[in-house]
Parts: structure tokens; sequence; C-alpha cells
């Protein structure tokens, strides 16, 4: 008898301690926490351009990005080299070196981040060895998207300008054109900044880019280059906003931080490793609390059982005796 009630006494707390954790955990989902946080990413160089020789014998594309990020995450390498088939006699040429480069990415339940930042640096394309088609000082783009608040957007221009060797003077959020007889033509577009009611993006400097180089064994080079990209979206948006250069509230994915090339196309990232800081789960969750509390009360529960059987064999021994 006292032992089919401690069996009894177990088997109620069993179930009582299971009743309750599985009615007071919530839902948690690791690792997935969906369109909560928001997303942020950030590049400093992209380039979509089309390298066509003389006589049209061949036409390479040269998509190429330098610390492209989605958050959680930053790079910072400082140049970018490209080796493309035919060109440059095959060797690798470089594309951008930079004394800094900075992209980073951040999201969390409050907001999200992009943020972008290139330093003293020189762009090259092919077939143009001594003449770089774009110095600058310094850019910068920054978008941010708080929870409940309006989305904003920042992009600086900082310092001199030099296109095709020539120096100009930008307009703040306007257009200029740099021609160079010989040579081709750049279209700049400064300080391009979007924000929607859950989304911004800006960036610095937007090149079109024309060139005909006849003189340097390569026929055309055209397509577009971008400087220093910054976008977010902000917490609880399921569907990305579409901006005005058609790309969504973050920039178009093209394989994390490494780049992109065409056919015949090696790219290679030099300078400072990058750092992704990816979040990591620590294995709690709110459900700890819970599961150690449950666990308790089985223990107490249990222990009870036992001593109160314990007491009741003891007295049946002492009275048959």
């Amino acid at each position: 008898m006292p032992r089919r009630l401690a069996a009894t006494f177990v088997a109620t707390a069993l179930t009582s301690g299971s009743a309750l954790l599985l009615g007071a955990v919530p839902a948690h989902a690791t690792g997935d926490h969906g369109p909560a946080r928001g997303t942020a990413d950030a590049v400093v160089l992209r380039t979509g351009l089309n390298v066509g020789l003389l006589h049209k014998t061949l036409d390479v594309p040269l998509n190429a990005v330098l610390n492209e990020v989605h958050a959680p995450a930053s790079a910072d390498k400082t140049a970018l080299t490209v080796k493309l088939d035919g060109i440059n006699h095959g060797k690798p040429f470089s594309v951008l070196r930079a004394d800094a480069a900075t992209a980073r990415a951040t999201t969390d339940r409050h907001g999200t981040e992009g943020y972008a930042n290139l330093v003293k640096a020189k762009v090259h394309l092919p077939g143009l060895p001594l003449l770089s088609l774009i110095e600058v000082q310094q850019v910068t783009a920054k978008a941010v998207c708080e929870a409940g608040k309006r989305p904003r957007a920042e992009s600086n221009v900082l310092g001199s300008v030099l296109v095709l060797g020539k120096r100009v003077t930008l307009t703040a959020g306007g257009t200029t054109d740099v021609k160079v007889p010989g040579v081709g033509e750049v279209r700049l577009d400064l300080s391009k900044k979007n924000v929607l009611s859950k989304s911004a993006a800006a960036t610095a400097l937007d090149l079109k880019v024309s060139l005909n180089p006849l003189k340097l064994n390569v026929a055309e080079v055209n397509g577009r280059v971008t400087l220093a990209r910054a976008a977010c979206t902000a917490p609880g948006v399921k569907e990305p906003e579409r901006h005005d250069d058609g790309r969504t509230g973050g920039t178009e994915p093209t394989g994390g931080t490494k780049p992109a090339g065409g056919k015949g196309t090696e790219v290679t990232q030099t300078g400072s490793r990058p750092s992704t800081q990816n979040l990591a789960e620590t294995g709690g969750s709110s459900a700890t609390p819970y599961l150690a509390g449950g666990a308790a009360l089985l223990v107490a529960v249990g222990a009870g059982a036992v001593g109160y059987a314990r007491r009741r064999r003891g007295a049946a021994q002492g009275g048959n005796s």
C-alpha cells in the first residue's frame, strides 16, 4: 500500500509538472528572427561595366564589388584587383586603392543601420593605366531605420574630386558632366538619397561611364560605377520597398562580400581582412526560467513522496512488532 501511494504521488507530480511546462513555455524559434529585425546593407564600390576590345573582338563584363556586407557584418579591405581575359595582356590591374574603406551593417529589434566610408581612393578602368577614372578625398553614405521613427539617409563627398584628371566642382544633389576629348565622358550623380515610409538608401557618388580611349588598345568601356552606398529597412517590414534605382531597401545581393565577375574575370580583394560579426545563439531562451522552475518542482515533489512512503513503511513495521 505505501509503495502504491508513493507511485501515485510521483505520477501525479510528473503529470502536473509536464502540464505546467507545456502550458507556461512560450513558442520560441532559435536562430530565425524573421523580418522583425529589419535589414541593413552597405557597399564601398560596385562596378557594372562592359569592356570591349578594338574591332569588337572581345566583349567582357566587369561586375565587381568591394566590401559588400549584409547585416550583421562589416568589412574593411582597401584594394580591389581584377584580371580580365584579353585585357592588359592578361595581367591583373588595380580597380581601386584607398587609404581606408569601411562597410558596416547592423540590425536589432530597435533599428537597423548601413554605413559606407571611403578615404583617399583612386578608381582605374581597363585601358587607362595612367589616368584614373575618379579620385576622391572622402565619401560616406549612411542609412538609419529606427523602429517607430521615420528613416534617415545621408551622404557626403568631402574634399576635392578629380574625374579623368580634371578637377570638378560638384553640386549637392545634382548632376555633373565631364568630357575629355579622345577619352570619353563621365556623368556624376552626387549624394543620391531616397527615404520611404519604412526604408532608406543613400549613395555618395554614382557614375555613368562612357569611355572610348582608341589609342590605348581598348575600344569601349560603358556602364556604372557606384562609390559608397548604404541602405536599410525598419524592423517589422515583411516586404522591402523599392527605391528609384530599382533596388529594394537593401542592396542587391551578389554573393556576400565576394565580388561577381563575368566569364573570364578574376577578382582579388586585398588589404585588411573583413570581420563578419554574426549574431550567435547563446543556448538560453525565454523558456529557461520555466524549465528550471519545473525541474525544481519535480525534484521537490518526488522527494516528498519518497519520504512519505518511508515514514508509512516504518510506522507499519513498528505496529507489527
